[in-house]
């Protein structure tokens, strides 16, 4: 074959091969853009759903863990995370940004009348012990709401609750006291004021307690 023909060969070959080609994901005219887009780096898991749990209920019965050692505890600033992937947060249906002023922003302690007895929550709080691999003192961690009563948090849902570990500094034997208490009061505190939504205390809780109020704006 002469070498003009080879070269025009080569040529349309080139031509026909990029026409076929596309852009791919995450690039060019296939990258999602605005509320389409996929959500990355460390904010990614900032706007998740959140659960909905069964809400509170007339009887509660010990709810199965997951299993034993497969949740990992996670820590900033020193503060003991949970495992989102055990303990991602549940809420109740029962509470509302419509119905707060009859539900947790009531005068009379709404939270007292829904929570689960000792009973209930002292076996399950054993059994997820076991599922975070926890070995300290159990009177002095705190079998936790991750998206507390007074934050719209489901009683007894399983992925709302987990065995919270000693804050540094905790003294040994005075029983459960952590930060994350001032943290969920001071959330309530606001949703209550109408200074933030309900959704948005519920989402910063679950998503990293220890950052809640910075998350916010709520000194």
């Amino acid at each position: 074959m002469p070498a003009a023909a080879r070269h025009t060969s080569t040529a349309l070959l080139a031509v026909l091969l990029l026409a076929g080609c596309t852009p791919t994901a995450g690039s060019g005219a296939n990258a999602p853009s605005g509320k389409d887009a996929a959500p990355t780096g460390a904010g990614a898991n900032s706007s998740r759903a959140i659960a909905v749990g069964a809400g509170p209920q007339a009887h509660y019965t010990v709810q199965e863990q997951p299993t034993a050692g497969s949740c990992h505890y996670r820590y900033d600033h020193s503060q003991p995370l949970e495992d989102p992937a055990c303990t991602p947060g549940a809420i109740s249906p029962a509470v509302t940004q419509a119905n707060l002023t009859s539900t947790i922003c009531r005068k009379g302690g709404y939270t007292s009348g829904i929570r689960p007895s000792s009973y209930v929550t002292g076996k399950e709080k054993a059994l997820n012990a076991k599922s975070y691999g926890y070995t300290g003192s159990m009177r002095d961690a705190e079998y936790d709401h991750l998206i507390s009563l007074q934050l719209g948090g489901d009683p007894n849902d399983p992925r709302n609750l987990w065995v919270e570990p000693p804050s540094p500094g905790h003294k040994a034997g005075a029983g459960p006291n952590n930060p994350k208490d001032a943290v969920e009061t001071k959330l309530h505190t606001a949703v209550c004021a109408g200074t933030t939504t309900l959704a948005q205390a519920q989402q910063a809780i679950a998503t990293d307690w220890s950052t809640a109020l910075k998350t916010l704006g709520i000194g």
